[in-house]
């Protein structure tokens, strides 16, 4: 019985650590708020430009591009109705780079539920088994503090990084979200305030 709840440990483990590193991939700098398209998008000043910025965009695909391509592709729109298109892509965008992260959160609160529940069996195999024998094995008792003590820490030692990755990516896809919405407003300020100039 004790294999099951280090399998299942293990298996929370397994799909913890899969979620952290494919999250830690997806999350990079690069694939989320490129420099190259913010580049292209301060230097962004009128029409003539916008050409050069949609190029840039699809030659780097990310969550700022598809904003920047909403935002440009509707420029005949009013500001406002404009600004609506682009938040509402920014929320699709968003809910993309949580993707998996539910799953961390999750990891958190099962990984030491589950220590938890080995703990409470190896006590129970403890204590039924020093309630059917008259004399005490020191072995029978070091296996089973051994199996709760294993089960409380694999259960902890799941739940950290786990944690401590859920909190990271996400403050960090707060950090890039703000970022991008700055850019995106200030670009529409610009191509509207040029349009009203012209």
């Amino acid at each position: 019985m004790e294999l099951i709840f280090l399998g299942l440990l293990l298996l929370t483990s397994l799909v913890g650590g899969t979620v952290i590193v494919e999250r830690g991939l997806a999350l990079r700098r690069s694939r989320v708020v490129p420099t190259e398209v913010v580049a292209a998008l301060q230097n962004c000043h009128g029409p003539e430009d916008l050409g050069i910025l949609l190029k840039i965009c699809q030659q780097k695909p990310s969550s700022l591009s598809r904003l920047v391509q909403v935002a440009a592709q509707h420029l005949e729109w009013p500001k406002a109705e404009n600004a609506e298109a682009v938040q509402t892509q920014a929320r699709q965008e968003i809910v993309g780079l949580e993707r998996g992260l539910v799953i961390l959160e999750i990891t958190v609160g099962i990984a030491p539920l589950l220590g938890l529940v080995g703990t409470v069996f190896g006590l129970m195999s403890l204590f039924g088994t020093l309630g059917t024998s008259e004399i005490i094995q020191s072995t029978e008792l070091a296996k089973g503090i051994s199996v709760i003590l294993t089960a409380t820490l694999l259960g902890l030692l799941i739940a950290i990084p786990a944690l401590i990755a859920w909190s990271y990516y996400n403050a960090k896809i707060q950090a890039m979200a703000v970022e991008m919405e700055s850019l995106c407003t200030e670009f529409l300020r610009r191509q509207y305030l040029r349009r009203a100039e012209d």
